[in-house]
């Protein structure tokens, strides 16, 4: 239901890692296919991105390395788990092009691959309650994104669950199947995070970056916006 009461709040615990975070709701949306306008600009700033980023990118990337060291606080493979940011540059790197999947979701992975910052975003109508940040306990409920049956995760993760206990994002790497978004989509609940190496002022302009290009290709009003960051 849009506009309905919504809270996002992160656990103290999850702070402590260095995980910096901004949220907001976006209201009133129109989802297309495509859109010719954004296309054109798409192409453009994937052009662009080519050209500037290296092969060593990943490797050299303060940002992109401070997902790693995220990973690594908590005891887990940057092999087995790889951050959302890494995976779209290096899929823009091997391919030289990007998939298109719908309007909103292009959007925010525009704003990803520019800014190396992780995004993501939920419809609101399919997310129970409220959304929290929080380390996982191992009961937890988590459908991937894609796949058909749900999979366990132990405890010690960051992950990002509603009042229903299923997570809707696994660290910066997954995303539920649950809260996809899809042409039907209209009410979002977006999802900026960035690490130490991200300043409060950088996550905060991405997501303004974000809002701006959501509201000049799909339309919608921001009605709740979260900041967790230092």
């Amino acid at each position: 239901m849009p506009n309905r009461p919504f809270k996002f709040r992160a656990d103290s615990e999850v702070n402590q890692l260095g995980i910096k975070v901004a949220s907001v709701v976006v209201n009133g949306m129109k989802n297309e296919r495509e859109n010719s306008a954004f296309n054109f600009f798409r192409q453009k700033l994937l052009e662009d991105l080519k050209t500037n980023y290296s092969s060593n990118i990943i490797e050299e990337d303060p940002i992109i390395q401070g997902f790693r060291i995220l990973h690594n606080k908590i005891g887990r493979s940057n092999k087995k788990y790889i951050s959302s940011i890494e995976s779209l540059i290096g899929i823009l790197l091997r391919n030289g092009k990007f998939p298109s999947i719908n309007l909103i979701v292009d959007i925010y992975n525009c704003i990803s691959l520019e800014t190396r910052l992780s995004l993501g975003a939920h419809d609101l109508e399919k997310v129970h309650g409220n959304i929290t940040l929080r380390m996982t306990n191992g009961n937890e409920n988590f459908l991937q994104l894609g796949k058909s049956e749900a999979k366990k995760v132990n405890s010690g993760e960051y992950c990002y669950l509603d009042d229903s206990n299923e997570i809707l994002c696994r660290m910066e790497c997954h995303q539920s199947e649950k809260t996809k978004i899809e042409l039907g989509t209209k009410n979002c609940i977006f999802i900026v995070q960035g690490n130490e190496n991200t300043s409060k002022e950088y996550i905060l302009s991405s997501t303004y970056k974000l809002l701006e290009l959501l509201k000049k290709y799909c339309g919608g009003q921001e009605t709740d916006f979260f900041v967790y960051a230092s």
